[in-house]
């Protein structure tokens, strides 16, 4: 499976997405021979193969539909899950905010269905890699299959541990964590990143992001940000433009900071008066 080429024209083995009638969506991976079946009707993938991006294709009823290359955020909407996973909303600023780019080494925990570990993978090219954690297997595994799918798990290195023990990987660029009490894991984490290094964080509740503002102002952290993203489409109706009817409002407060070391200030010699 091939994802993210930045070709022109969809191949076999491309991971594919059909947006019908009512921006009904589906990603599929396309296979000579093979047929996809909705309920509108069957599209073969030969017909598909070999097609240039953003063409409209027709079922065998003839109900319509449009080829296009999934976006990240598209892969994040379809990604299998059984549990929340974070929002493109909140991962494009925090990949933003983090400095996450081509040749970072990152560490999340914990891993979730792996939307953000997908969100890192790409993020950091072939030339970065990312170290996720999560304690519970049969979670990882489900992530595992979804970054494979998207042939990114090579970027990955998936480990089933309790961060409280500590992280293996020393000196990274970023520390994200996705957990219950982030405030017990600074000292782990100050261990992992590099001087200076981006720590974040994501908890959905006021009383969390108290007791995590206590431990980092404890534990030599400093310029500390809270902020929450909220996101509002618009209807792209030019005669009658208004807000959709719902909005991605909360889904979680978002906690950046970086570590320091603190050092005392030196004292200056007065200069005497000749």
């Amino acid at each position: 499976m091939t994802w993210n080429k930045h070709t022109t024209h969809a191949q076999d083995g491309d991971l594919v997405l059909l947006v019908g009638q009512r921006h009904k969506h589906f990603i599929i991976t396309l296979k000579t021979g093979m047929d996809f079946h909705t309920h509108r009707g069957i599209l073969k993938h030969d017909d598909l193969i070999g097609l240039p991006w953003g063409t409209q294709v027709y079922s065998h009823t003839d109900a319509p539909f449009y080829l296009f290359s999934p976006s990240l955020a598209d892969v994040l909407r379809d990604m299998p899950r059984n549990t929340q996973i974070l929002y493109p909303k909140d991962i494009g600023f925090i990949l933003v905010t983090m400095g996450i780019g081509a040749g970072s080494r990152v560490i999340e925990a914990g891993t979730g269905s792996g939307s953000m570990t997908t969100a890192l993978a790409h993020a950091v090219g072939d030339d970065g890699h990312v170290y996720s954690y999560e304690i519970r297997e049969k979670m990882q595994k489900l992530a595992k299959k979804n970054l494979t799918r998207l042939g990114l798990e090579t970027r990955v290195d998936f480990n089933v541990s309790d961060i409280g023990e500590g992280f293996p990987a020393l000196n990274v660029d970023a520390l994200f964590l996705d957990v219950r009490n982030p405030h017990d894991y600074l000292a782990q984490v100050r261990t992992a990143l590099k001087p200076g290094g981006y720590f974040g964080s994501l908890v959905p509740t006021f009383n969390q992001v108290e007791e995590l503002l206590l431990a980092l102002n404890r534990s030599e952290f400093a310029f500390i940000e809270v902020c929450e993203i909220m996101l509002r489409y618009y209807k792209p109706q030019s005669s009658r433009l208004r807000p959709t009817d719902r909005m991605i409002a909360h889904t979680g407060f978002l906690i950046f900071a970086r570590s320091v070391t603190r050092t005392e200030q030196p004292e200056r010699e007065e200069k005497s008066e000749e």
